[in-house]
Order: C-alpha cells, then sequence, then structure tokens
C-alpha cells in the first residue's frame, strides 16, 4: 500500500520526469515562456513607456541598464538557482534557514493579495475586449452616458484679445459673436473630460465617490471578473503540464500584436513626434543627477522582474538538477528589458499621432498605468481607421500578458501547498486548483464593486510594495551573511558545474555589498517618501489608510512569528536556540538522492518517516 502511494503519479509528472513525486518541465521552452511571461506583464506597457518619458528619454537608459545589472539579475539569479536546487516552493525553501522562514510565508500572502486585483485588471481588458465588438467603439465619442463636461476637443472658456486698440479680457462667446481672435497665449480652456475618460468612470467602472461610498457590485465586471479565473483554472488543471502549453501562445502572441501595433503606429502622422518624446533628440542627459530617477530605474527593474514574489522560486523548482540556470536567468532578463523599450515605441507612436489629431503636445496626451491602458490609449484608438479591430488587438494583448503572469502566481500557491500536503496534491491537484480559484474570485468580488478600483489601487499602493522589498532584503540579507554566499555558490556549481573564481567575482560583489546596499536604499526612500493613497484627485479616507498598514502588517508579520516559533522549539539556551535555527535544517540539499553527493549525503530522506505521523506546527509550516 505505501509502495503504492509513493509510486502514483498525478497529470502533474509523466514518467520521462527527472523528480517523478514532483514533477518536471516537459521540456526547456515551456520553462523558458513560463519565465517570461511571469516576468513581462502589464507593468512592461503601461509603466516603463511613461517612466523613459518622465526621466529623460533615452537617458533613462543608462540607470535602467545598470540597476539590471546590479540588482535585478542576481536577484533573480539567486531564485532561480535556490529554486532549483532544492526543487522546493518558496515557503519550503527555508529550510535552508528556517529562522526565516516566514520570509516564504511572507512572499506567499503577499502574492496572494495581488493575484486577487490582478485578475481584476484582466477583468477590466476582458470588458474592454467585448466592449471593442462594435461597429463604432463606444468610447469614441460623448454618447447618452456623458455629461456637460465631456468633449472631444479642448473649450476656449476666455482669453485676451485686442478691442478699439486696447487689449481686454473677454469670454470666447463675446469674441466670437465679435468676430475677434484671441492673443496667442492668453488663451484658457474649460476643464472638460474625454470620452474615454467618462466612459472608464462612469460606464465600465461606475465609479463612486470614494472608498467610504462601496455601492453595488458592478455585474459585468463580476462576469468578466468570473470568466478570467475559469481561464486561469482551466489552464492549470494539470499545473505545469497544462500551463507549460499554453504560455506557448499567451506568452509569444503580445510580441506579434507590439509589433502590428508599431507598424500600424509608426505610418501616423504625429507618430515621429511621441517617439521622440520617448526616446529621442527630447533624451536629457542631465535627469542622471537627480536621484529619483535612479530610485525609479531601481524600482522598475525590482518590480518588472519580479523577484522576491515566491514565483521564480516555484517555477524553477519544477526544472532537472543539471539544467544552466544562469544562462535562463540572463535570457529571461534580456528579455524582459527589450521588451519594455520595444512596447514603448508601440504606445508612444500611436500616441504622438493622437496628439498630432487634437492639436495638443504629446505631453497632454501621455499618462501611465489605468489612464494608459484605459483612457489615453483608448483614446488613441478610436481615432484610428477601423478602430474596432486595433482596439480589440490592444486589449487582447494586455489580457494575454495579464494572464501568464497570473498563471505563474497561482502555480507559486499550488506549489506551497504541494509542498505541505504532497499526497492531498497528488490525488486531488485538479480539485484544490479549482476550489483556490473560486475562493479568490469570491474574495476580488469587493474589486468589482464600484468603490473596486479604490480597493485594487490601495492593495497596489501598500502590499506591492515595502513588503517585496523587505522580504528581498531580507532573503539576500539570509542566503549570504547568514547561510554562507560561497556555500551557495558550491551549491550553483552542483547543478552548473565548476566556475572560475573570476566567474564568481561579479556575483560576490552583488550578492555581498551592491544589491542589499541597492534594496535598502530603496525600501529607506519609498518609506521616507511615503504619502497618503490616492486615486486620481480623490484622497483615501482615514480608515482606507489604516486597512492598508493591517494588510502590509499581516503580510510580514509572519517573519518575527515563525522566528519566535522555532525559536521556541528549538533545544539548549536561547543563544543555543538561535544558532540551531540559522544553520540548514537535516533535510536540505538536492531533492533527488542521486543528485546530493559527498556534500549531502547525510540527508534524513523524509520518505523513511512515519507514513502517517501527525504533522506539527513546524512540519506544516515546512
Amino acid at each position: 500500500k505505501d509502495f503504492n502511494l509513493t509510486n502514483e503519479k498525478d497529470a502533474h509528472s509523466s514518467d520521462s520526469d527527472e523528480n517523478s513525486e514532483r514533477g518536471n518541465w516537459s521540456n526547456k521552452g515551456d520553462y523558458l515562456l513560463s519565465m517570461v511571461g511571469y516576468a513581462v506583464g502589464l507593468g512592461n506597457v503601461w509603466r516603463f513607456p511613461y517612466l523613459t518619458y518622465q526621466n529623460g528619454g533615452g537617458a533613462f537608459l543608462i540607470p535602467y541598464t545598470l540597476m539590471l545589472a546590479l540588482a535585478g539579475l542576481p536577484l533573480f539569479f539567486m531564485e532561480c538557482s535556490l529554486g532549483q536546487f532544492a526543487s522546493l516552493g518558496p515557503v519550503s525553501i527555508w529550510r535552508i534557514l528556517p529562522l526565516f522562514q516566514g520570509v516564504g510565508i511572507t512572499m506567499v500572502i503577499i502574492s496572494t493579495f495581488v493575484t486577487i486585483y490582478y485578475n481584476v485588471i484582466i477583468a477590466y481588458a476582458l470588458y474592454y475586449l467585448f466592449a471593442s465588438f462594435q461597429k463604432v467603439l463606444p468610447w469614441s465619442d460623448c454618447f447618452s452616458w456623458a455629461d456637460e463636461f465631456c468633449s472631444k476637443t479642448r473649450i476656449v472658456s476666455d482669453c485676451n484679445t485686442t478691442l478699439h486698440g486696447e487689449i481686454i479680457h473677454a469670454n470666447y462667446s463675446f469674441i466670437t459673436s465679435n468676430n475677434l481672435t484671441c492673443i496667442n497665449g492668453t488663451i484658457n480652456y474649460k476643464p472638460v473630460q474625454f470620452p474615454s475618460e467618462q466612459y472608464w468612470n462612469k460606464v465600465a467602472l461606475q465609479r463612486s465617490s470614494g472608498l467610504d461610498e462601496t455601492g453595488r457590485v458592478v455585474w459585468y465586471l463580476a462576469l468578466c471578473l468570473l470568466l478570467s479565473w475559469m481561464i486561469v483554472g482551466a489552464a492549470l488543471f494539470k499545473g505545469i503540464k497544462s500551463s507549460g502549453k499554453v504560455v506557448y501562445f499567451t506568452a509569444l502572441f503580445p510580441y506579434v500584436i507590439l509589433l502590428i501595433l508599431l507598424v500600424r503606429g509608426a505610418t501616423l502622422e504625429g507618430a515621429l513626434d511621441g517617439i521622440e518624446y520617448y526616446i529621442g533628440r527630447q533624451s536629457n542627459i542631465t535627469k542622471l543627477m537627480e536621484a529619483e530617477v535612479w530610485k525609479d530605474a531601481a524600482t522598475q527593474i525590482f518590480y518588472s522582474l519580479s523577484v522576491a514574489w515566491g514565483g521564480l522560486v516555484a517555477l524553477s523548482s519544477y526544472n532537472k538538477f543539471h539544467n544552466n540556470c544562469y544562462s535562463d536567468a540572463i535570457l529571461v532578463c534580456v528579455t524582459n528589458c527589450v521588451t519594455s523599450i520595444f512596447a514603448g515605441f508601440a504606445i508612444f507612436s500611436i500616441l504622438g499621432h493622437m496628439a498630432f489629431v487634437s492639436e495638443r503636445p504629446v505631453s497632454e496626451v501621455v499618462d501611465s498605468g489605468f489612464d494608459l491602458a484605459f483612457v489615453a490609449y483608448p483614446e488613441a484608438l478610436s481615432k484610428l481607421p477601423v478602430s474596432p479591430l486595433w482596439s480589440f488587438l490592444f486589449f487582447f494583448m494586455l489580457l494575454l500578458l495579464g494572464l501568464d503572469s497570473q498563471f505563474a502566481t497561482i502555480e507559486t500557491l499550488t506549489t506551497t501547498i504541494q509542498d505541505i500536503y504532497p499526497k492531498v496534491m497528488k490525488k486531488l491537484r485538479m480539485p484544490v486548483t479549482l476550489g483556490l480559484c473560486t475562493l479568490l474570485f469570491f474574495l476580488g468580488l469587493i474589486c468589482v464593486t464600484q468603490a473596486g478600483i479604490y480597493w485594487v489601487n490601495l492593495i497596489d499602493h501598500f502590499c506591492a510594495g515595502w513588503g517585496i522589498l523587505i522580504a528581498a532584503v531580507l532573503e539576500i540579507i539570509g542566503i549570504i551573511y547568514i547561510y554562507g554566499g560561497n556555500r551557495f555558490i558550491e551549491d550553483i556549481e552542483m547543478m552548473i558545474g565548476k566556475k572560475s573564481h573570476l566567474f564568481w567575482l561579479w556575483w560576490r560583489m552583488c550578492w555581498f555589498f551592491i544589491t542589499p546596499v541597492l534594496l535598502m536604499a530603496v525600501l529607506v526612500w519609498s518609506l521616507v517618501t511615503f504619502s497618503r493613497p490616492s486615486y486620481g484627485s480623490v484622497l483615501y479616507p482615514a480608515w482606507g489608510t489604516a486597512v492598508g498598514w493591517c494588510m502590509i502588517i499581516f503580510c510580514v508579520i509572519w517573519i518575527p512569528i515563525v522566528a519566535i516559533v522555532k525559536i521556541v522549539e528549538a533545544e539548549g539556551n536561547l543563544v543555543q536556540r538561535i544558532v540551531s535555527c540559522c544553520r540548514p535544517a537535516a533535510n536540505w540539499g538536492p531533492y533527488l538522492e542521486c543528485h546530493r553527493g559527498e556534500r549531502y549525503s547525510h540527508i534524513v530522506d523524509p520518505k523513511k518517516k512515519k507514513e502517517h505521523e501527525i504533522p506539527t506546527v513546524s512540519a506544516v509550516v515546512y
């Protein structure tokens, strides 16, 4: 009976897998595209181009590239190596340093918070995708839902003019009725909103006045959210064996769409103006003297590569032991950064055309985040011939970019469950995955109420910020300074082969000094420059900010809690207990016995323990 349980296979593993218990990627392509899909997300399209424009244009690529080399790539390589070496998820991997196991729990909880609101953004993209199946895009003009402030063009309010030889200030209606002309530079415009902005707020979101006014659930957004979770559940019902095939489409097709949008945008009038604002002669090298530019570069690299979320460890844990994780890390990181730059050309070429058509400077049509994805860019697309086609392609691209990032995040959660309850996941992987998606759908319903966008922004403001930075700082300190950087390098060499001292010189410099210092600087900067969250001009109430703090405290509180539990469960006096918790657990090392060699020949095989032993608190944490 025990033999059958141990060798029973589920859809997550196959006969060709090196690790028959956990399973492996079917081939290298599945893994690489899953990693690219995880790293390349919405931020590459809606945040990086704006940051480049804002921080000196092409000059911004200098700090961006440096931060990639100094902070992003070292952390990325470290996490990929860590997951592949032990074939464990983000919580169980902390057998390497039991005292810091709460860091892994923090990563998983933050990923859970983020996956709730991230699928809401995918639901927005789905809604706009369906709305594009109309002959006339519903946000192309001020239709019945619009108010008196809606206008496709700027409306002149008043200006200075010359009357009987004297300069006077008058309303524009007076000026036009008397066939007068405004003096250049004196024109004031009425505060108007473009149709796309009003459509986003009044129709798509049905946005309330603030977080205090929850309102009702917006039914069509709830249905789109349900559909997005159904897609995620369907793609992951066999774990990496099914998601590894889906990403061939979800990770690659966005590049096809970006190329189509770029070619179309480059042929439009005004495209060159947009590209010049993005990366051309508008570049300002003096911006590099500002600390804010370097902080933006470090932050963008850090979040764009998805380090310290737990996903890189989880995805890499399904690699074969001798996979070259070094070359994989470089390939994925470079692909991610090139994608960001490439996306900028596609975005700014069409925004340049929009500025040309509406007779406004490019700076007035450029935006980031939600306003770029659901206001500025849709507005620009509505001005193109055959606009429904371009709108469909753009939102389909957003959908795919969001989905493959979501696949990896859910895989992070299911990997954590698998490491804690391997036998349950062998028999019930599909029900557990679908149950998890169902639970997260219901938790996300608050984000599709009329105040939903405020909740999405609140979670993003708190959970996707400091918590990840704190986890990253502790992760690199724990592995490099407590476990031992040189010991970690020996572990990596067991996988990729012996390397020269010169090869490791750069990585040692980054891991031991440069990367921790940069992460600490960004963390301190973020805390010092903290401001109350807001959405546009709407400030959050005090209780909303308190909820945000509670969320981030709930995420990071597990770091000291688990550390205290570990110390209490250890033996000896206080110093001895702390020292023992700073040593790797007895079962730390390569997952399979054939890979352990002499360095890890002492490992206690968990299969030789009692099969039906009731798990303790420590066992559950592992």
